[in-house]
């Protein structure tokens, strides 16, 4: 089931955002302190569209931003901040469930492009963003900044 995140999912995201970021740590925030707080900062950007995925608990979260100002595009846009499923919970589709409820989202909030960026290592994730159509827009430092047409 997928519903909207509340301040009580924190204890979920932190737990599931450290697994899904083992081997990936150089694109994460690795203290429990910044994790925190960046959970809080989502949930501030744009609550009606951070997402939760529940199996019993919360093992799946996505945030997409549409108040975002995207510099490249020159507009608003929706921008998805995170994605992270817990790795025992990976491969099972609550990836792309959520994926389709913030591209859902994105559309009801009339957004036209879908703007993330991706560290140039993670290459399941662009594999994964590809499937849902996403294009490769450039690479700055060790980030890949992807976007969809909607």
């Amino acid at each position: 089931m997928i519903r909207k995140v509340t301040k009580e999912d924190e204890k979920h995201f932190v737990e599931v955002y450290t697994l899904a970021y083992k081997g990936l740590e150089e694109y994460a925030y690795t203290s429990k302190r910044d994790v925190k707080l960046y959970f809080r900062w989502l949930l501030k950007r744009d609550p009606e569209g951070f997402f939760t995925y529940v199996a019993g608990k919360p093992v799946g979260f996505i945030a997409c931003d549409c108040n975002w100002f995207s510099v490249f595009e020159g507009e608003e846009v929706a921008e998805i901040h995170e994605i992270v499923v817990h790795p025992e919970w990976q491969g099972k589709g609550i990836g792309t469930s959520l994926m389709k409820k913030a591209l859902d989202y994105a559309k009801e909030r009339g957004r036209k492009v879908v703007e993330l960026w991706v560290g140039v290592k993670n290459l399941k994730a662009i594999r994964f963003y590809k499937k849902f159509g996403f294009k490769e827009r450039g690479v700055f430092g060790r980030w890949l900044r992807m976007t969809l047409n909607l």
